[in-house]
């Protein structure tokens, strides 16, 4: 969870032509699996697909991670740069020590991934529902080991089994004081 504070600030709507204050306040942040859910069934899109979002689906993705009660629907028009720096920073963040050597995992998948397909790993996986409230990616990471774990182990190539057959007859020679 992210807790960020917007300050009160004195700003000049040109709409109205007149200046607004605005009182501070905190609010609560959660880039989960829920907050994906809330954006996607609102704009009909993917949001981790490749898409350049827009500054006005970009904030209502922020609205969409609030998780603090009542707030004004104008506090999102006047966050800074400042602030959209550490939402972007945390929503980035892996959230977990686990990494992957991605040379094993090369290539990747071209499905369009949206929070339906989330939920459908999670089923597959067994992975509590209340999971869907995790940082976003730390439930990927989750998601990513369980596949990883639940999978076949990888087939080895005929040189690499030819030179273990190689290397475990001649420790038995050495062991035995045989020539072969």
């Amino acid at each position: 969870m992210l807790e960020i504070l917007i300050p009160g600030q004195e700003l000049y709507d040109e709409e109205k032509q007149e200046f607004v204050t605005t009182k501070s306040q905190h609010i609560q942040l959660e880039h989960s699996l829920v907050s994906l859910s809330k954006w996607e069934s609102k704009w009909h899109k993917p949001f981790l697909g490749k898409e350049d979002k827009t500054n006005e689906e970009i904030i209502d993705y922020i609205r969409c991670m609030t998780i603090t009660q009542n707030v004004k629907p104008d506090t999102y028009i006047y966050l800074s740069s400042e602030i959209f720096d550490r939402i972007t920073e945390y929503i980035n963040a892996p959230m977990t020590a686990t990494w992957f050597n991605d040379r094993e995992n090369a290539r990747h998948s071209r499905e369009v991934i949206t929070a339906e397909i989330i939920y459908y790993w999670m089923i597959v996986q067994n992975i509590p529902m209340e999971c869907q409230k995790w940082h976003l990616n730390r439930l990927l990471t989750l998601i990513r080991v369980c596949n990883i774990k639940n999978s076949p182990p990888a087939k080895r190539g005929k040189k690499e089994m030819i030179s273990e057959r190689k290397a475990l007859n001649e420790s038995r020679r050495q062991q035995l004081n045989t020539k072969g």
